[in-house]
C-alpha cells in the first residue's frame, strides 16, 4: 500500500514510522533538534513549494528520511486508513 504525501511524491505505508503535525511536534525542543540534524545530514526531503502542515519519518533502505508535506495530518491518516480498509476506526 502507498500513501500520496503531496506534489509526485509516494512512500509505502509499511515504511512510515510516524506522521506528525508540524505545528505541535516542534514545540519541543528535541523534536527540533531530531529535525536540524536530519536536515543537516540531508535526510529532509521538502514535496511542496508550500508550507508543511506535517512531516512523515519513514524507514527505507538509506535510513531514515523525513518528508515535510503540506497535506494536513489528519488528511494523511484518513488517506492511509482508506487505502487499507479502516475507514470506520
Amino acid at each position: 500500500m502507498y500513501l500520496h504525501l503531496g506534489q509526485d511524491t509516494i512512500v509505502r505505508t509499511d515504511t512510515i514510522l510516524g506522521v506528525f503535525d508540524l505545528d505541535n511536534a516542534t514545540v519541543s525542543k528535541h523534536t527540533r533538534e531530531f529535525l536540524n540534524r536530519a536536515q543537516r545530514e540531508n535526510r529532509v526531503v521538502n514535496v511542496s513549494d508550500e508550507l508543511p502542515k506535517a512531516f512523515v519519518v519513514c524507514r527505507e533502505k538509506r535510513g531514515t528520511v523525513i518528508y515535510l508535506s503540506q497535506i494536513s495530518p489528519a488528511t494523511l491518516l484518513r488517506r492511509a486508513r482508506a487505502g487499507l480498509g479502516l475507514e470506520t476506526l
